[in-house]
């Protein structure tokens, strides 16, 4: 059910080396971006630097530290919603929000921040920003994303003018302060401080989770299991541009292993108190320990009927809805006594659960959402059910025995202290799982989406489908789904896929459209019969993007038009007339609507270079379609791609005729021919023979002849591929554990077919390109590159352009590459 994917540790220096910090913390974003600290030891100073780290799930060991000049040890981590920036907060009580710089994942700084001065925070949490998607499992065979993911009315924290949430953070002190700071849109943060309540008390545990109707609770406790945990009301406001804070008393439980006679001082600590989830303010999880054991609770605030004597009834009755009601929390589950806990990770996948008893339906009872994760002293780790604690899984790590090895266990125990993981963390998905050891030693494991039981091969794919549609509904990086992707599963993956996106309106896939083709893409990533379509794919995320941009520079010529754009009209055009003729498609279009300045259409000649390009690769590889290797393959029976390189085509014939240096050049044996008007032709014949997906015919002989024709006529170009991704999942495939380190790039062999495409990797020494403004670097770059985190596609860190055309293109990749993956600066002399 789990598995060891790989881990990552730092490199043993003499003389300065990476300690746990206590406590140790650590935090995974929606981004697949993992922060944890450590302190650096350094042996000559005497003294501990309080580090962040940062690393992308693909490429663990390119790590980024931030020395993040807290004074204290650092008690919290947080990711906001988008995952783009991260909040620390220290025992000085100093809280300081890290942001990207450049949108760059290896590159953070420090920008605002609040503070309590000397008061050490306890818990810490972003504002909820109103965004609430549930998951129905039980509808995971429906046909519409709708029926599935429901938008659930939620709140935020607090709003601006007109309904938009206020961005911010709220912490809890250990002296019983409620500290709330407030992101003003010019860059001010309004904080204020309130005490939680008239009595101050200490707090060693604290969490925060936020209820439908904007509202924050609070829970706490002292640290002992005697004392009540706590709950408190927190409302957020804004009165005379000052933040106000009130806050009320909930009802407050006692944990049950304190009233039961058996157990009454057996656990006299609580070591962990967790809400099962940020917006569940409602259901609570409790951990009480003593040195060697421990026992979990979960509890369950619910409205309950206040009985009514009877003498009150004969006065008058209770009907119906005047029952008076109170809220009572009651224990929904309990464990056994365990080993002692060292962590808990909780799931984050929003479940909605039809009915909230612990009955759940056959086929969804091993979903892996459904299980929070404990992990204890002797190293092993256990998936349990988050409402009922049934175990679901179970990893026993290199230090741990199982159950049957008790003697081994006992002779362990007087060895010394065993390696277990001191903070844990479930990605967005729960399929993997993040722990820091006592060794600052990052592990990554993966969690079945069965919970290791054996479900048929289509319900652990009608798992996996279920989440990535998830990832592609709400823009989350699904790199944890392709943990569990194996080869053969690939191909049925891709087709599912596309079947169920095709059943969704047309609104819906307009916005999904770049997404399912990034999700293809890195899906073919895994298999080697597939591994050519990546090519295809990316080539498709940049058609569309170039398509997209050169449409929106056509103006209409006058203001009062008709609805539809001239990009619009465009399409509609080139879609009904057929003719083979570039110039007579070109007749029927308002050429007036696609007049630009002389500078901008210069400034656009390589993405025009490309286009042609492409189509003349495209046409000239028809001949040897029969094998599906080749990249192109897949475009010469795509008519929605052929029918937009046809419309480009057109656009760049007119544009053309502006200004003769803007169009494509080719290489061709004859001064006299037409190359665009040849090229043209032979494409339209082609688009024709595939423009309905459902009766696709075969290209005549006629046309393939003509096609073995250009390499004599025209010079074929060699198309810049992207490199072979150096990533880490397509090493995780035969399940073997990967050991990194922490700085050092792996020097494992790569992907087993990228033998097949070495006629696509650049040797060392051979000129680099900006695979997005395909500009050539040269063989060795001077310019600053960035690189997307996951297709590997690179491109210059700075503009050199300042045409407005040119921006408005680098505009569509500044935050994410095309394919959505985040972006990493690279060393000046990358190869």
């Amino acid at each position: 059910a789990m598995d060891l994917a790989y881990v990552c540790e730092w490199e043993k220096k003499p003389k300065s080396n990476h300690c746990p910090s206590i406590p140790l913390v650590c935090a995974w974003s929606c981004r697949n971006l993992i922060a944890f600290t450590t302190d650096l030891k350094n042996e000559e100073e005497k003294d501990l630097t309080h580090m962040v780290h940062i690393i992308d799930t693909e490429h663990p060991w390119d790590v980024y530290s931030i020395n993040s000049g807290h004074t204290e040890v650092i008690t919290c981590l947080e990711w906001d919603q988008s995952g783009s920036r991260l909040l620390s907060a220290d025992a000085d009580g100093h809280i300081k929000c890290w942001s990207m710089t450049d949108h760059l994942a290896n590159s953070w700084e420090n920008t605002v921040g609040s503070m309590v001065e000397g008061d050490p925070v306890v818990a810490l949490s972003w504002l909820h920003n109103g965004v609430k998607l549930a998951l129905h499992v039980e509808k995971s065979g429906a046909s519409n994303f709708g029926e599935k993911f429901s938008r659930v009315k939620f709140s935020p924290s607090l709003t601006l003018f007109g309904g938009k949430p206020m961005e911010g953070w709220i912490a809890v002190t250990i002296s019983g302060l409620v500290t709330v700071s407030l992101l003003k849109p010019n860059g001010q943060v309004l904080t204020s401080t309130e005490s939680l309540c008239r009595l101050r008390c200490r707090v060693a545990l604290a969490d925060v989770a936020f209820t439908g109707g904007g509202n924050i609770v609070v829970a706490t406790s002292d640290g002992s299991s005697t004392s009540p945990v706590q709950f408190y009301k927190v409302c957020v406001s804004v009165v005379n541009e000052k933040c106000k804070i009130d806050t009320e008393i909930l009802p407050s439980l006692f944990m049950r292993c304190t009233t039961d006679p058996a157990r009454k001082d057996k656990y006299p600590a609580i070591t962990h108190l967790k809400f099962l989830a940020r917006d569940m303010s409602e259901q609570v999880l409790l951990c009480a320990s003593n040195q060697n054991s421990s026992i979990v609770e979960c509890w369950s605030l619910r409205k309950e009927g206040l009985p009514v004597n009877n003498i009150f009834q004969q006065i008058s009755p209770v009907v119906g809805d005047k029952q008076p009601m109170i809220l009572k929390w009651r224990i929904l589950s309990a464990t056994n006594d365990l080993d002692r806990v060292s962590a808990v990770a909780l799931p984050k996948l929003p479940i909605s659960l039809t009915n909230t008893d612990l009955k759940v339906a056959n086929d969804t009872k091993f979903f892996p959402g459904l299980g929070l994760a404990l992990a204890f002293h002797d190293g092993s780790v256990h998936i349990v059910h988050r409402l009922s604690l049934q175990m679901m899984a179970v990893f026993y790590g290199s230090s741990s025995q199982r159950p049957v090895d008790e003697q081994t266990i006992k002779r362990q125990r007087t060895a010394g202290p065993l390696v277990h993981f001191k903070a844990m963390q479930l990605s967005w998905t729960s399929l993997a799982l993040a722990g820091i050891d006592s060794h600052g030693k990052l592990s990554m494991l993966r969690i079945s989406p069965s919970m290791g039981h054996v479900l048929d091969m289509n319900m652990s794919l009608r798992h996996l489908l279920f989440l990535l549609e998830y990832c592609m509904v709400t823009g989350y990086d699904w790199w944890d789904i392709l943990l569990h992707v194996q080869p053969n599963m690939v191909q049925n993956l891709v087709e599912k896929l596309h079947e169920e996106y095709m059943r969704q309106n047309a609104a819906l896939q307009q916005v999904l459209s770049t997404r399912i083709v990034a999700m293809k893409a890195s899906l073919c990533k895994l298999s080697s019969s597939t591994i050519a379509r990546v090519c295809d794919y990316h080539a498709k995320l940049f058609l569309i993007a170039i398509s997209c941009t050169l449409k929106s520079l056509l103006r209409p010529h006058f203001l009062n038009t008709p609805d539809k754009s001239p990009g619009d009209r465009l399409t509609e055009i080139c879609s009904k007339i057929t003719d083979i003729d570039i110039d007579k498609v070109m007749i029927n279009l308002k050429t007036e609507e696609f007049v630009l300045d002389m500078t901008t259409l210069q400034s656009l000649q390589q993405l025009i270079q490309w286009v042609g390009d492409f189509v003349l690769y495209l046409l000239a590889s028809l001949p040897n379609q029969g094998s599906p290797v080749r990249p192109g393959h897949s475009f010469l029976r795509d008519g929605a791609s052929l029918g937009m390189f046809r419309e480009l085509m057109v656009v760049i014939r007119i544009w053309g005729l502006l200004k003769p240096s803007c169009l494509p050049v080719y290489t061709a044996t004859s001064d006299t021919q037409d190359s665009m008007s040849l090229l043209f032709r032979l494409l339209t014949k082609l688009w024709l023979c595939c423009r309905e997906e459902n009766h696709i015919t075969e290209p005549d002989d006629a046309l393939i002849d003509e096609c073995c024709l250009l390499p004599s006529q025209l010079l074929i170009p060699n198309i810049d591929w992207l490199p072979i991704n150096d990533g880490i999942i397509s090493k995780l495939q035969n399940k073997q554990l990967v050991r990194l380190q922490f700085g050092k790039a792996p020097g494992l062999v790569g992907h087993t077919v990228s033998s097949q495409f070495d006629a696509f990797v650049r040797a060392p020494g051979q000129p680099k390109i900006d695979h997005l403004r395909r500009l050539h670097l040269g063989a060795y770059p001077t310019e600053e590159c960035k690189s997307c985190t996951r297709c590997g596609c690179v491109t210059m860190l700075k503009s050199p352009n300042k045409v407005t055309a040119v921006k408005q293109w680098e505009q569509r990749w500044i935050k994410n590459c095309l394919c959505g993956g985040l972006w990493r600066k690279m060393p000046l002399s990358y190869s």
